[in-house]
């Protein structure tokens, strides 16, 4: 259903049962996928593709441009996955030419009111950002990973799979898979146990996870030395694997 308040451009592109809520503005370069609702004063603008089943609760602004003092008009995009739940006056901003030029939000996410999600962030599946969880530009978050409100990501960071942090947490650095965060700045608190038993983690499994937290943040070796000595467990533990790749690839070193 279309509310006749509504202002959809005509080059707008919605799918099969598409719901706009009276008041809502859909701009000339967004798709819409079937069967997503948006509720009432939405403004959804740019190259934005929003896919199945979401629904958009009211006051959000997806697609503006970024608020980044470089972007100087080019054709980025915002794109979002299925099935995911928007709250209210939430803020999805494009991506940049200083990067891949898309932000993107995958499939079954629980994004609460008064998130921000910056130009250029990769958002996974199934994460859970409460209330006021702003990440800026640049920040990778994998999936399953949950922001407690008013979390605050720094920009370049990345939040690992499964990963959860604490209400107030300031990130300054990558969260590695699996670890609980905390604290301004964040500072890691074991792993994610409660969250990964939920998720059908093995008794075995949170064990060999234990273990590797221990080895990098309780022997005492350098990070280097910790990722080196838990790559020779992976083929027994294949577990650990998510940590090593991320161990191999963070860039703003890991919280501490």
């Amino acid at each position: 259903m279309i509310h006749p308040s509504a202002i959809i451009h005509p080059g707008a592109r919605l799918g099969a049962n598409v719901t706009i809520g009276p008041y809502s503005i859909i701009g000339e370069h967004v798709e819409i996928g079937d069967n997503t609702v948006v509720g009432p004063h939405v403004v959804i603008s740019g190259r934005t593709r929003i896919g199945c089943d979401n629904r958009i609760f009211q006051f959000c602004s997806l697609g503006e441009v970024p608020q980044d003092k470089k972007y100087s008009g080019e054709p980025t995009c915002l794109e979002i996955g299925d099935r995911n739940t928007i709250r209210e006056f939430c803020t999805f901003n494009l991506g940049t030419a200083q990067d891949v030029g898309i932000t993107r939000v995958g499939d079954d996410n629980w994004i609460m009111a008064y998130v921000h999600i910056a130009h250029d962030c990769q958002v996974g599946k199934h994460t859970v950002f409460a209330n006021n969880a702003q990440l800026a530009g640049h920040v990778h978050v994998d999936d399953w990973a949950i922001l407690g409100g008013y979390t605050g990501v720094h920009q370049f960071c990345r939040i690992g799979a499964h990963a959860m942090t604490a209400v107030g947490t300031v990130v300054l650095q990558d969260i590695p898979p699996f670890v609980m965060a905390a604290g301004n700045t964040a500072s890691p608190f074991g792993i994610n146990a409660e969250g990964l038993k939920r998720r059908g983690f093995s008794a075995d499994a949170l064990l060999v996870l234990k273990r590797a937290y221990r080895t990098v943040y309780k022997s005492g070796l350098m990070l280097e030395e910790a990722r080196s000595r838990l790559e020779q467990e992976v083929i027994a533990h294949p577990e650990i694997r998510p940590l090593v790749d991320f161990l191999a690839v963070s860039k703003r070193g890991i919280i501490r």
